[in-house]
């Protein structure tokens, strides 16, 4: 950082008000979030009045100071902050873009002109509820981990789940970023071969289903978010979106404008799904869920194992068609000789 920059960060302009740090300005811009913009200025890719900057503590002032993230301006007063309830479909990235090609959730929002991002993330096998805006002082609200919003998840997983699994679960494991516990689990259904179970989580680690999931022997068949705080994704179809109020969403979220945590009612999702009493009901017939014939169904094997199901299906298919000719061809056959035995005798 040139001198110019550093005296302007230790002179008497450091009491006023209206200077703010550099990222929390990015953000408020809506150009991407707090955290991210973090990154950007630790990658060179933020410009302060022309002169790179690197350092996450610089200050600027909205009013006199030009700044460029990624050669473009940022300008508060050229943004109108946007807020949407997003159904991320599965098979769809939680990116911005995707450098091998893939459907990102920018290509379900182009007709929004505002430039909007996710805020958090499901991955690519993943869906349900994710929140877009621009508004990165309230995205940074909703990620912080001191706010210990409820994030409610429905997940199938393979096989039969026992009492002695949901006890695993409800106990927490460490994972190599640490701990993590749900605030509950149930089963809401049983299937033949599969079981739906219910997550809440107040965490906030990636991937920590699947994860949890896994730790305890499970292996995750889907996953879908249905609710973070009050805010649920049920009446949006996957794919499509509805906007709200920046009131409306930090209210159904549990938040205030003003950056406090509330305990409306409104704020917790409440499920129209009933708890399978394991205990009543007992447990499906079948392979008990934390089997590992199931691994192969896994995240990390997961296009592989289809593309082997699919084959096998493919040379099955080519077994049926070869011996449905066979058939063909003997009835063809059987049907000359009967022609042949019952043709008149000159």
């Amino acid at each position: 950082m040139t001198k110019s920059h550093k005296s302007s960060q230790n002179d008497s302009f450091d009491e006023l008000d209206f200077r703010v740090r550099i990222q929390k300005y990015i953000a408020d811009c809506g150009v991407t979030s707090r955290r991210k913009a973090e990154q950007f200025i630790r990658e060179g890719r933020v410009e302060l009045n022309g002169v790179v900057v690197t350092e996450l503590g610089t200050k600027v002032d909205p009013q006199n100071d030009v700044i460029k993230v990624d050669g473009h301006l940022a300008d508060l007063n050229s943004v109108n902050k946007v807020y949407a309830v997003f159904h991320k479909p599965r098979g769809v990235m939680t990116t911005v873009s995707d450098p091998e090609g893939r459907e990102t959730v920018m290509d379900f929002i182009k007709e929004v002109s505002e430039r909007i991002y996710p805020v958090g993330r499901l991955d690519y096998l993943s869906e349900g509820l994710l929140i877009m805006t621009n508004d990165g002082e309230v995205a940074n609200m909703i990620m912080h981990p001191r706010y210990n919003i409820t994030k409610v998840y429905e997940v199938k997983v393979f096989g039969s789940v026992t009492a002695a699994i949901i006890t695993k679960l409800s106990q927490g494991v460490y994972l190599e970023d640490g701990f993590v516990k749900p605030t509950s689990v149930r089963v809401i259904k049983q299937l033949p071969t599969k079981t739906w179970l219910e997550f809440r989580l107040n965490e906030g680690k990636n991937r920590e289903i699947r994860r949890l999931c896994e730790a305890v022997g499970l292996t995750v068949d889907k996953l879908k978010r249905m609710a973070i705080g009050g805010l649920s994704v049920e009446g949006i179809a996957p794919g499509k979106y509805r906007f709200l109020s920046k009131g409306q969403l930090l209210h159904m979220v549990g938040i205030t404008e003003e950056g406090k945590k509330t305990a409306s009612k409104a704020a917790k999702f409440q499920s129209s799904k009933k708890s399978v009493d394991l205990k009543v009901k007992g447990v499906q017939a079948g392979t008990q869920a934390d089997d590992e014939a199931f691994h192969k169904f896994r995240r990390e094997t997961y296009f592989d194992s289809l593309k082997q199901i699919q084959e096998s299906k493919n040379k099955m298919a080519e077994k049926i068609a070869l011996l449905e000719n066979q058939i063909r061809l003997e009835e063809d056959q059987m049907r000359m000789e009967r022609r042949f035995r019952q043709a008149p005798k000159n």
